[in-house]
């Protein structure tokens, strides 16, 4: 066997050649590196049956979705770098329906953040519906605001999509992009670009100081603009591509997750 870095230089010639994303290949490379470690001890060799007895540990350890991630990745190392065809079976994955706030715990959110940039942040995740990947990616050429549109550029699926910006927000997205030197648009102290750690501290911060109980995230804003969108009426595709979802199904989760529509429904009890 070769050099495992040789190997995984390999690797990431065949996903960056692929266009994989920054992430995606970052990932795949830790994922196979943390397998070759562990087949390389002992006598386990390289092969189908390594890997299934690589996954059956992991699925003792870690949740369906990393073990599925973890197999995509080996698999695309034994097929385009050992050109070996392994077949494996991905996880039954958990589906729990995610947290979401309600629009007066949003409000307290924003009403707690003093800082005028976390608090921007804050509603742009929220109210645009983004991921923190394209939250930190904004650069103010993304901003259309004669036309009240936000570009988000090669978001997750490297595809790219158009997003409402708010109308209340406008204005104080001008004036901070007026303010802002540079074309990305949120920057660390230092002038670069923040980090995910950043933002996560900053949504948790505020809603600790709001009084919020529930585990709070950035992309539980995410999951409660998608909610509140459904709750006001908003057809569910209409939803898919303002998330830029690819499968309609993905946005479906929201249909369970939406308590005011499950209070409005009418059992046939009640019309006896």
């Amino acid at each position: 066997m070769q050099d495992t870095q040789e190997i995984l230089g390999k690797l990431r010639r065949e996903l960056e050649i692929r266009n994989f994303s920054r992430r995606t290949v970052k990932a795949y490379v830790y994922f196979v590196e943390r397998f070759l470690v562990w087949a390389g001890t002992g006598s386990r060799g390289f092969n189908e049956d390594s890997v299934k007895d690589y996954i059956q540990m992991l699925i003792g350890k870690h949740n369906p979705s990393t073990v599925s991630s973890n197999i995509s990745a080996i698999e695309f190392f034994f097929g385009n770098v050992l050109g070996q065809k392994i077949g494996l079976s991905h996880p039954k994955r958990n589906k729990p329906i995610p947290e979401v706030l309600t629009t007066e715990e949003v409000k307290k959110l924003i009403d707690a953040t003093f800082n005028v940039k976390h608090r921007l942040i804050i509603k742009l995740l929220y109210g645009c519906g983004l991921r923190v990947s394209e939250l930190l990616s904004l650069r103010k050429s993304n901003f259309d605001f004669s036309e009240g549109l936000l570009h988000v550029r090669l978001s997750k699926g490297r595809k790219d999509r158009f997003v409402k910006i708010p109308d209340t927000l406008k204005r104080e997205l001008e004036g901070y992009s007026s303010l802002n030197e540079g074309d990305l648009f949120f920057q660390s102290a230092r002038g670069g670009r923040l980090t995910t750690s950043t933002i996560q501290k900053i949504v948790k911060n505020s809603a600790k100081k709001a009084g919020i109980k529930k585990n709070v995230h950035p992309h539980t804003l995410r999951h409660s603009f998608a909610t509140h969108l459904l709750e006001q009426g908003t057809d569910l595709r209409v939803i898919q591509k303002l998330l830029g979802h690819s499968d309609i199904k993905t946005t479906q989760i929201y249909l369970q997750v939406s308590n005011r529509l499950i209070k409005n429904v009418k059992s046939p009890l009640d019309t006896l």
